[in-house]
């Protein structure tokens, strides 16, 4: 199995770039390039710059055009065709920031696209205020005490029993047009998750207290 991916996008730039270090291959959208450049970032880690370019200004490619990858499928979204090259490469684990922020129906895209790959890839989004991701039917995670735990069913999730939070649940229901599990928090150092049907994406925030 091949390493961890780092992919910027076109969302809020992060607030602290993260360390490039620990990632096999680091790849950005055409849109995200313009705040890595503007931040700093070291542009030749990049492995490739995909998009429609629609949002690019062309001219940093005499330097970097190698490394540029023209996707002009309209029926795509440009994270998405940007998983379609990680996953074809091998790669099905993906740190993704740039997610949240911006336009609106621009994350409510990303959160549809990565549902997509919820199967094919291990994705974790990331801001500054929290990570997210879909979590299997049986999920725990450490280290949370006093975070804030969120919970948000796509569309649905049933038989959810949740440990570890202020406000736990027993066999519960959870449905985006009627009861959601957001703004909870954790009050032991693991939170651990069961449902058995629907799907359900976590949102782990900063300390809560």
């Amino acid at each position: 199995m091949r390493g961890k991916v780092l992919l910027f996008i076109n969302g809020d730039a992060p607030k602290m770039l993260p360390d490039a270090g620990q990632y096999e291959l680091i790849a950005c959208t055409d849109g995200a390039f313009h705040y890595l450049k503007n931040m700093g970032f070291p542009l030749e880690k990049l492995d490739f710059i995909s998009g429609d370019f629609d949002s690019h200004s062309g001219s940093d490619e005499n330097i970097y055009h190698k490394k540029f990858i023209h996707t002009p499928d309209q029926d795509k979204t440009d994270f998405h065709k940007a998983l379609d090259l990680i996953l074809q490469q091998g790669f099905s684990t993906v740190d993704v920031f740039g997610g949240s922020g911006g336009e609106q129906d621009h994350f409510l895209g990303n959160l549809t696209v990565a549902y997509t790959f919820k199967d094919k890839m291990n994705l974790k989004f990331y801001d500054e205020f929290s990570e997210y991701y879909f979590i299997p039917p049986s999920f725990s995670v450490k280290g949370v005490n006093n975070k804030m735990i969120s919970l948000y069913p796509f569309p649905y999730v049933e038989n959810i029993t949740t440990k570890g939070v202020n406000w736990p649940l027993t066999n519960g229901s959870l449905s985006i047009t009627s009861r959601i599990g957001t703004r909870n928090f954790a009050v032991e150092d693991e939170v651990s998750i069961e449902y058995e049907k629907g799907d359900l994406l976590i949102f782990i925030g900063k300390k809560y207290l």
